[in-house]
């Protein structure tokens, strides 16, 4: 296995062709080969999208030993594209390590507004992260800051993915204390909510 592995990473870096490095990651990744993991946070960084898009995927697949690293690697990091790209597989990871981050990145206002998706996305991870949840602590912080964001945050589209997170939570019926808080946050949320899509989803989830 390792002959293998050191096989794959040299031809991982030395080939120039992206089809070829987006071949190698896959197999990478169906291999569950964890050691290729520090150089496919690397490759979150290149130029070519089927590049990320692909070390990404394969980052996902090799949860949850990508977990911290790639937490290590946020803290670390400063390219903002990278950080977003990160955010995006601890979401789809949905490993509670994760949780305090995507905490902090729901309650960020980001100065460039294109980066604005990773609120929402951090805001969906919370959501899948909690109904896997057994520590009150931890469920409490998840709750109140997508309570946050959905009453006190101009991002339309935030406000909309801390709705859907805060229904899957209510929905998974943690207990009933979170239920009934939940629901009674969409009852003021309708009093305030000026954009027609968040109105209408809000409704709609207030009576599924």
């Amino acid at each position: 296995m390792s002959k293998t592995i050191d096989l794959l990473l040299t031809q991982l870096e030395s080939t120039v062709i992206p089809l070829e490095k987006i071949a190698i990651i896959k197999s990478l990744g169906d291999n569950q080969m964890i050691q290729a993991i520090p150089i496919l946070i690397e490759l979150l960084q290149d130029h070519h999208q089927g590049i990320v898009n692909s070390s990404a995927e394969t980052l996902i697949k090799l949860a949850p030993e990508s977990v911290t690293p790639l937490i290590k690697e946020y803290n670390q990091c400063i390219d903002q594209n990278v950080q977003a790209q990160i955010v995006r597989i601890l979401a789809n990871i949905g490993d509670d390590r994760a949780l305090d981050l995507l905490v902090e990145v729901v309650g960020v206002e980001i100065a460039n507004h294109c980066q604005g998706n990773v609120r929402r996305v951090a805001a969906r991870g919370l959501g899948k992260m909690v109904t896997s949840q057994t520590e009150d602590t931890q469920i409490t912080k998840a709750v109140e800051k997508l309570i946050w964001g959905l009453l006190n945050t101009e991002d339309w589209g935030l406000r909309y993915a801390c709705a859907l997170s805060l229904k899957e939570i209510a929905d998974h019926r943690i207990s009933a204390d979170y239920t009934n808080k939940i629901n009674d946050i969409f009852i003021t949320s309708l009093a305030q909510e000026s954009d027609l899509i968040v109105r209408e989803r809000i409704n709609l989830l207030i009576n599924s």
